[in-house]
């Protein structure tokens, strides 16, 4: 059974940084796509960033770009997403997410997901 652990939310000023990570176990997929998708109150969850190990660049909102990086430490099978120059605007509740093949960054085509981190950016 696949499991996603979401670590490393916390409340920063802005401009800040945070380090989100993501433990994922129990699956054997060759290749898939890992995810982090977000949802502040009152708005439909958001793709942030993600990856397919098939190949291909990562995927960022444009939202995003050039302030969060995602990476996977495949020795430590985890996913993070560094977050930098943070915005109130970034505040969200944080998912990792999986899917045993590509489907594009839509939360809808996910199957596996993560309990959430809670991110919090004060101005």
């Amino acid at each position: 059974q696949v499991q996603l652990v979401e670590s490393g939310g916390g409340s920063v000023q802005a401009g800040g940084a945070l380090r989100l990570s993501c433990a994922a176990s129990g699956y054997t997929y060759h290749t898939y796509s890992m995810a982090w998708f977000r949802q502040a109150p009152g708005k439909e969850r958001e793709g942030v960033a993600g990856i397919y190990t098939g190949g291909g660049t990562p995927y960022y909102a444009d939202s995003v770009k050039g302030r969060f990086t995602i990476s996977q430490d495949n020795a430590k099978n985890t996913l993070d997403l560094q977050m930098t120059s943070l915005k109130p605007e970034d505040t969200a509740m944080y998912y990792c997410a999986l899917a045993p093949y590509y489907v594009g960054w839509s939360p809808s085509r996910f199957n596996f997901w993560g309990q959430g981190t809670q991110v919090t950016v004060s101005s």
